[in-house]
Parts: C-alpha cells; sequence; structure tokens
C-alpha cells in the first residue's frame, strides 16, 4: 500500500499517514541515543558518543551544542539536518535579542525549531528533518524547561525524555524511576541520566554529559567526573543483586 504514497510528501494515505515524516522518524531511531533529566536547580543532557575515526578530531563531532546563554539542544538522527536548524535556532535567538533587548524563552525558541520542522511536512520539493531534539534552558523566572521537538513538526514538555536508538527502553526506565522528591541535589539528577543511558550503552565510556545551571554556562563533565557517577551505580547494583 505504502509504494504508491511514499514519493509525495504532500499525499496522505487512504489510511491517513504521510508515509516521508514516518520514515524520518524512522531515522531519528537510528541516531545515537540522547537524554535529558529536569532537575529541581539543574538541567542535565546525556548522550551516546559517536564511535570517532582514530585520526579524526572528537571535538568536531557534538552532539549537544548552545543556541543561547541559557539554552542547549541535544539531537538524534541526521547531523547535518542538525547543522542546519542549529544554526537556524542561533540567528532567531540573536534576532528576538537585538530586536526585543531581551533573551528567548525556552518555549519561543522550541516552537520555531517545530515550525520549521513542519513546514518542511507540507511543501513539494523538499523532505522532512531527520531529525528529533531535547531543548533545556532557563525561562526569565529562573525555572528549568525542557522541550522534545519531532521531525512531524510536534513539540512537547518533559521532565525527562530520550530520543534516538532504544529510547523507548530508556523512556520505560525513567518513568519507573524519575521522582521528583528523589532528585533533591544536583548529583540526584545527574546520576539518574547517566544510570538510564547505561541500561543501553555498550561501556560508559561512550557516554558524554553536559549540564546546564542557571546563570552559568554549559558544563561538559570530565572522563573523571564521569567516572565517579559510574563508580556509584555500578555500586549500587552489585549491593542490590547481593539484597
Amino acid at each position: 500500500m505504502s509504494a504508491r504514497y511514499d514519493r509525495a510528501i504532500t499525499v496522505f494515505s487512504p489510511d491517513g499517514h504521510l508515509f516521508q515524516v514516518e520514515y524520518a522518524l524512522e531515522a531519528v531511531n537510528k541516531g545515537t541515543t540522547a537524554i535529558a533529566v529536569r532537575g529541581k536547580k539543574i538541567l542535565v543532557i546525556v548522550v551516546e558518543k559517536k564511535a570517532v575515526a582514530k585520526l579524526q578530531e572528537p571535538r568536531t563531532v557534538r552532539k549537544i551544542v548552545e543556541l543561547d546563554d541559557h539554552i542547549c539542544l541535544a539531537f538524534a538522527g541526521l547531523t547535518a539536518d542538525a547543522r542546519v536548524l542549529i544554526n537556524r535556532a542561533r540567528i532567531e535567538c540573536q534576532s528576538y535579542k537585538l530586536t526585543l533587548e531581551d533573551r528567548v524563552s525556552v518555549e519561543y525558541i522550541t516552537r520555531h525549531i517545530a515550525q520549521l520542522q513542519q513546514r518542511y511536512t507540507q511543501s513539494g520539493g523538499v523532505r522532512p528533518f531527520g531529525i528529533s531534539t531535547l531543548i533545556i534552558g532557563y525561562d526569565i523566572d529562573g525555572s528549568p524547561k525542557l522541550f522534545q521537538t519531532d521531525p512531524s513538526g510536534t513539540y512537547s514538555e518533559w521532565k525527562a525524555s530520550a530520543i534516538g536508538r532504544n529510547s523507548k527502553t530508556v523512556r520505560e526506565f525513567l518513568e519507573n524511576n524519575y521522582k521528583e522528591d528523589k532528585l533533591v541535589t544536583d548529583d540526584d539528577a545527574i546520576k539518574l541520566g547517566v544510570k538510564a543511558l547505561m541500561e543501553v550503552v555498550e561501556s560508559p565510556k561512550n557516554i558524554e554529559v553536559a549540564i546546564l545551571r542557571r546563570d552559568t554556562p554549559l558544563q561538559f563533565l570530565t572522563a573523571d567526573e564521569q567516572q565517579v557517577f559510574v563508580d556509584a551505580i555500578e555500586k549500587e547494583k552489585k549491593e542490590a543483586e547481593q539484597h
């Protein structure tokens, strides 16, 4: 049935599907996993690092980027598509600041990205962006925010979410383990994000962690700092197995 309807992006199939948009979601599900967790006073992004070739410069392969001083984004899917969206979002952040002399809200820039993604599902001669994004940041009142966008152009706010490969497994883990009363400290939020990704990655060395605090630049954890959390999680697992 899909053979006749998946060639043109603007044509619905008789059962209401836009196959090209669904295929874009498949591209997202083939991308490396990204997780975001909203704590009380911290936002955490944990991503599965891509394998880097021996002679490649690792700093040029980034899945976590800054859009503005107070907003960051992680993505899963096609990196080239992400680069285009990221550049457009950064321009919008600066344009907003120049025009209104104020910083964008997290929902505003999320809506802008989602509108761009939706526009590419509705006209001929283009294809949808093959990425989903997790957008974290702080609003003017200091409240931490976490949003997710999809290739269809939908966006929604979350307490914790996952995109990319194995995202369903990770989301189920987060649903079972995310309890606001247990995320008392910043370390609790970081630990939950790392623990969630360790459920689906082969080695803890393939994990990259970034944290965003209010009025503080985005900070990437060093390998040693990450190892502290990994050791604590593995110790907890061993203790749980013994009991």
